[in-house]
């Protein structure tokens, strides 16, 4: 077959490949947009993406492409390196028409395939992966078992180490490179290089390229500020939006989170009583002593000092006397505040 027995089919192959993954790579980055201004929309993609038979074809077709590019692309290198023979280890100095990253592309692409590989194990794998698997994965810093379909709270996990940040800028930067010069050279092996063409290429692979870097770069400056800011895991929307995973049975409860979150509408809800044994024991105290758990919603937000109201179901009056918000939030010596533990 000649796709696979001569260069210029070769090239075609990589050409063919390179284009898929670049629509890939800029799809990827509008869906993490969504969580610059919308996160829980951004769940909500995530879970409608998930294990779902179309998602899981587009992740093999995905696999498939990458490998494809990355054995023509060795393929390609050695045939040119044998085509040069020693004669290139007698170069001096370059030719000022080749680009930095025409020379480069093997090592960019490497590092582009290192980073892609840290970007898997911090997401991937503990999303799709973990639900096709029916593994539960865990929140180290506070032992919550995490939802597949919790994108923001894998933000959250990832951007909060300290090396997230700079991994992902070096990969970035790579993978401009490895990109501005892949697409103009897509376009080359189509044909399309002609001299006015091959400018008009080069121009849309720069812009194209750099806008998709630089928003990705954005995102991820914004998701370590949030990150370290503890927005995801403490938003009240987003709480929610767990809840209600744990309650569908998408995972197996997340300690301290959706238990706050169902206990502090009304006593003892079926969410609550279904997802946590801890909660379910606080709302049966909580029952005794006030009408509603909701009456102490305000104490609960305003007071980070109420552990001893928060465990123990006690009266407001011990709150209130650990912090002076409570007093006016809670009057009523007889209601009592469930927490966000």
């Amino acid at each position: 077959m000649w796709l696979i027995n001569s260069s210029i089919g070769r090239k075609l192959v990589m050409a063919i490949t390179g284009a898929v993954l670049v629509l890939f790579v800029t799809f990827h980055c509008l869906m993490n947009a969504v969580a610059l201004f919308w996160p829980a929309a951004y769940n909500s993609v995530c879970e409608f993406l998930g294990a779902n038979w179309y998602a899981l074809a587009g992740s093999a077709v995905i696999a498939l492409l990458i490998i494809v590019h990355i054995v023509y692309a060795v393929w390609l290198t050695l045939q040119n390196r044998d085509a040069r023979g020693n004669d290139r280890y007698n170069v001096v100095k370059k030719p000022a028409q080749v680009e930095w990253a025409s020379q480069n592309m093997l090592v960019l692409g490497i590092v582009v395939l290192a980073f892609f590989v840290i970007h898997l194990i911090q997401f991937w794998s503990k999303m799709q992966l973990a639900e096709i698997m029916g593994t539960p994965v865990t929140d180290c810093t506070n032992g919550a078992e995490v939802p597949p379909a919790a994108g923001t709270w894998f933000l959250q996990i990832a951007f909060s180490q300290w090396y997230t940040l700079p991994v992902y800028i070096i990969g970035f930067v790579a993978l401009w490179f490895h990109m501005t010069h892949g697409v103009w050279s897509m376009f080359q092996s189509c044909g399309w290089n002609g001299q006015i063409w091959l400018q008009r290429t080069k121009c849309i692979a720069n812009w194209w390229t750099t806008i998709v870097i630089a928003l990705f770069l954005a995102e991820a400056v914004v998701f370590t500020v949030q990150a370290n800011r503890g927005v995801y895991t403490s938003c009240p929307a987003l709480l929610e939006q767990y809840a209600e995973m744990a309650s569908e049975g998408k995972n197996a409860g997340v300690p301290g989170i959706e238990c706050a979150s169902a206990c502090q509408q009304t006593v003892c809800n079926e969410a609550c009583t279904n997802n946590c044994t801890d909660c379910q024991q606080k709302c049966e105290a909580c029952a005794k002593n006030c009408e509603s758990c909701a009456n102490c919603e305000g104490c609960a937000e305003s007071c980070a000092n109420c552990e001893g109201c928060a465990n123990g179901c006690e009266q407001c009056q011990s709150c209130a006397d650990n912090c002076g918000k409570c007093a006016k939030q809670c009057p009523n010596e007889e209601t009592v505040i469930i927490e966000n533990n």
